[in-house]
C-alpha cells in the first residue's frame, strides 16, 4: 500500500543576521509535527532553509565589508548549524541563492508577464527596508511600517506590478469553501477582515534602487522583489518547472502545510495564492500562523537588546530541554514568554519531577524486586483499570491534538498520564507489596503498569525530545516503539529493564541564574590591563595565538551595559566574544573594523552570553581611554606576530 503523503515547509528564514530563539522555535515546531507524521506511516518531505536577497541584506553586506554572497554564505552556514544543533530532521535545505531556483523565478515572472498577470509601470509610496514592503498611509502605524516598527521612506520609481483584484474574490471564495486553509480561526478573520474587504491594490513586484536580488529576464534595470522569489521556494525546492517536466518531488505539492510566524501571514494567504492561481496549480491545504516567543513578555528585537540566543540556551539547558519548553510553553494561537528561570522551571515540574521521576522509580524497583524484568499478569485491579483507561485516552487525545498541529496541548496529555501513573505509585505502594511474598504477583503487576506508562509516554514525546527518548528505550531494553504497540496496554508481555541512569536532573535556578549574571566589574577584569606583571620568557609568549579578526555584528549586550557583543570573522569560523568596551565604543561604528583576537582563549560566560575570545585593547593608566587595537592591510586568520 502506498504511503500518504505529507510536505511541510516553513518559512525561509532571512540572511541578515544570526537568528535567536524566536526564529528558531519554527523550525522546532515544524521537526515535531514531522516527526509524528512519519512514525504514523506518513512519506514526508520537510523543506526549509534561508532566504537570501534583498535591499536589506545588500547594506548589511556593505556595511560589513562583504559581499552580499559572502555575507549570505556565512549566515546561512550559521543557521544550518543551529538547526541541526536542534536536531531538525529537514529533508532539504533551500537556499533561495542557489542556481536552479533563481533560474525558474525568472522563468515564472515572465509566464506571469507573457499572460498579462504581471505589468510594468510606476509606483509611489512608504518603503521599509527590513520588511522589504510597501506601505499605504492607512496601513502605517505612528507613521512607521505596521510589521516591524521600523522608519519607512517616500520611494518613487519604475516597478512591475501584480495583479490581484483580478483574483481577490476567487481567493475569499477558497478562503470560506475551506475554513482550514488559514489556521488559527483568528488569523483567517484578520486576513478577511483587514485586508480582502476592500479591493486589493496591485503589488509591486519588481526594484530598481538596488543590485542584491533576481533580474528580471527581460529588463536587467529590475531585480525580482524578494518576496516573489522567497514564496517560490516551496515550489521550486520540489522540482516545479514552468516550461519541462517538473521533478519527481512535486509528487509533494499541494504542500499540506505551509508553517510561518504570523507576522508574514498576508504574504503567504494572499499574494502567494494569487500567484498560484495565476499559474494555475493547486493552492497549499493549509497555512498555520504559528505565535511568537516572548521575552519577558515583549517581542524580541535586536533593536531592543532583548534576545535570547539558541546556543545560549542550549549551552545551559541541552538540546531536549530547550525542545520541550518551546514545544510545550508556546500554546497554538498565543505568544509565549520565554526566560532563563522559565525554562529552568519548566524542566524541574514536568521534566525532572514528573517524568524522570516515575521513570527513576519504576526502574529502580523493577531491578530490586525482580531483576529487572517483569510480564503481564493480567490481574486488573480498579485503580489498574483507571491507568489504563487513562493510557488509552491519552493515546487518542495526543494523535488528535497533534493532528490539529496543537503540540502543547499535546504533550499536556501525557504529562497529566505521567502525574497519574505517579499517584499510583503512592496508592499502591509497591514497598508494602515487597514485604508480602503472597502478594509478589501484585507487585509484579503494578511494576508492568507503570513500565507501560513509561514506554507509551515516551513514544509519544518521542518527536519532542527525540535524544533523550532514544536513551529512554535503551533502558527499556529497545521495546517495540511504534504507534502500533499502543494499541493494546498488554501488548507488551514482558520488560527487562537495562542499567539506567538519570536524564533529567532538578536544576537550581538560583544557581542558573547567578552563573549568568557574574558582576559587571569581574567581567570588565578580562580585558583590563594590569601593570606590573611576571616577566615572561618567549616560550609562554609563543602559548598565546593572535590572529586578525573582522567584526561583522555588533551589538549592546541584553543583561550588562557595560559589555558589548561581537560576531568575529577569524577566517576558520565566526567567533562570539564579548568585551567590557561600551562605555568607549558605539556597536555600530566597530562593524567591518579589523581587530587582534586572541584566538586559544578558554571559553567564559559573561552574564549569560558565551565568549569565545578576546579583543586586544589598550588603555591609559587610569582607564579612562580606551582604544581597541586596530589593524588595517591583513585579513581575517592572518597571524599576530
Amino acid at each position: 500500500m502506498e504511503k500518504k503523503k505529507f510536505y511541510l515547509t516553513t518559512a525561509i528564514a532571512y540572511t541578515s543576521s544570526v537568528p535567536h530563539i524566536g526564529n528558531v522555535y519554527e523550525a522546532i515546531l515544524a521537526d515535531s509535527i514531522v516527526r509524528y507524521k512519519r512514525k504514523k506511516g506518513f512519506d514526508v518531505y520537510f523543506q526549509t532553509g534561508t532566504d537570501e536577497h534583498g535591499q536589506k541584506i545588500e547594506q548589511k553586506a556593505v556595511k560589513l565589508g562583504l559581499t552580499p554572497k559572502e555575507h549570505v554564505d556565512n549566515i546561512a552556514g550559521e543557521i544550518k548549524r543551529i538547526y541541526e544543533r536542534m536536531n531538525i530532521s529537514y529533508d532539504h535545505f533551500f537556499r533561495a541563492t542557489d542556481e536552479y531556483h533563481m533560474e525558474e523565478v525568472q522563468n515564472i515572472f515572465k509566464k506571469l508577464y507573457d499572460q498579462g498577470d504581471i505589468y510594468l509601470s510606476e509606483y509611489e509610496g512608504n518603503y521599509c527596508v527590513d520588511c522589504e514592503s510597501y506601505y499605504t498611509e492607512k496601513d502605517l502605524v505612528d507613521g512607521k511600517c505596521p510589521d516591524c516598527g521600523a522608519a519607512v521612506h517616500l520611494t518613487k520609481e519604475e516597478t512591475y506590478f501584480l495583479k490581484l483584484a483580478k483574483y481577490q474574490d476567487r481567493l475569499i471564495k477558497y478562503i470560506n469553501d475551506n475554513p482550514n486553509f488559514i489556521q488559527p480561526e483568528s488569523r483567517k478573520n484578520e486576513m478577511l477582515n483587514n485586508f480582502l474587504k476592500e479591493p486589493l491594490p496591485d503589488l509591486c513586484v519588481s526594484r530598481t534602487s538596488y543590485k542584491w536580488g533576481i533580474p528580471v529576464s527581460f529588463n536587467d534595470k529590475h531585480v525580482i522583489y524578494v518576496w516573489i522569489d522567497a514564496l517560490c521556494n516551496y515550489l521550486t525546492g520540489i522540482g516545479y518547472h514552468v516550461n519541462k517536466e517538473n521533478g519527481e518531488l512535486m509528487k509533494y505539492w499541494p504542500a499540506d502545510i505551509h508553517l510561518i510566524g504570523k507576522d508574514i501571514l498576508r504574504f503567504h494567504t494572499i499574494y502567494w495564492p494569487i500567484m498560484l492561481m495565476a499559474l494555475g496549480i493547486e493552492l497549499p491545504k493549509q497555512v498555520f500562523g504559528h505565535p511568537w516567543i516572548l521575552f519577558n513578555n515583549t517581542k524580541m528585537s535586536k533593536s531592543k537588546g532583548n534576545l535570547i540566543y539558541t546556543d545560549e540556551l542550549v549551552d545551559t539547558f541541552g538540546v531536549d530541554k530547550v525542545r520541550y519548553y518551546c514545544l510545550h510553553d508556546i500554546p497554538f494561537a498565543q505568544d509565549g514568554n520565554c526566560t532563563y528561570e522559565l525554562v529552568a522551571e519548566r524542566t524541574n515540574t514536568d521534566l525532572a519531577n514528573v517524568y524522570g521521576n516515575l521513570a527513576n522509580r519504576s526502574f529502580a524497583m523493577t531491578k530490586k524486586y525482580f531483576n529487572g524484568t517483569v510480564s503481564y499478569k493480567g490481574i486488573l485491579l480498579d485503580v489498574d483499570k483507571e491507568l489504563q483507561d487513562l493510557t488509552s485516552s491519552t493515546i487518542n487525545s495526543y494523535y488528535k491534538y497533534m493532528d490539529e498541529l496543537k503540540v502543547s496541548d499535546a504533550v499536556e496529555e501525557v504529562i497529566t498520564l505521567l502525574r497519574r501513573a505517579n499517584k499510583y505509585v503512592d496508592e499502591t505502594e509497591p514497598w508494602v507489596l515487597a514485604k508480602d511474598e503472597a502478594k509478589k504477583e501484585v507487585l509484579e503487576n503494578v511494576l508492568y503498569h507503570l513500565l507501560e506508562v513509561v514506554r507509551t509516554a515516551s513514544i509519544l514525546l518521542e518527536n519532542i525530545m527525540p535524544t533523550s527518548i532514544n536513551e529512554f528505550y535503551k533502558m527499556l531494553g529497545n521495546v517495540d516503539t511504534t504507534y502500533e504497540s499502543l494499541n493494546d496496554f498488554s501488548q507488551t508481555k514482558t520488560y527487562m529493564v537495562l542499567e539506567s541512569k538519570v536524564l533529567f536532573n532538578r536544576l537550581d535556578i538560583n544557581e542558573i541564574i547567578k552563573s549568568l549574571d557574574i558582576k559587571e566589574e569581574k567581567a570588565e577584569v578580562i580585558e583590563e590591563v594590569i601593570p606590573s606583571k611576571d616577566i615572561i620568557g618567549i616560550e609562554d609568549f609563543d602559548k598565546v595565538e593572535l590572529v586578525v579578526g573582522k567584526i561583522l555584528e555588533a551589538s549592546n549586550h541584553p543583561k550588562a551595559d557595560k559589555l558589548l557583543v561581537f560576531k568575529v570573522d577569524i577566517k576558520s569560523e565566526v567567533r562570539q566574544i564579548v568585551s567590557g568596551i561600551a562605555k568607549f565604543y558605539n556597536p555600530d561604528d566597530l562593524i567591518g573594523k579589523k581587530v587582534v583576537v586572541v584566538k586559544n582563549l578558554k571559553k567564559i560566560n559573561l552574564r549569560g552570553v558565551e565568549s569565545n575570545g578576546m579583543l586586544l585593547c589598550a588603555s591609559n593608566k587610569d582607564d579612562t581611554k580606551l582604544e581597541l587595537i586596530n589593524i588595517e592591510g591583513l585579513n581575517p586568520g592572518d597571524i599576530v606576530c
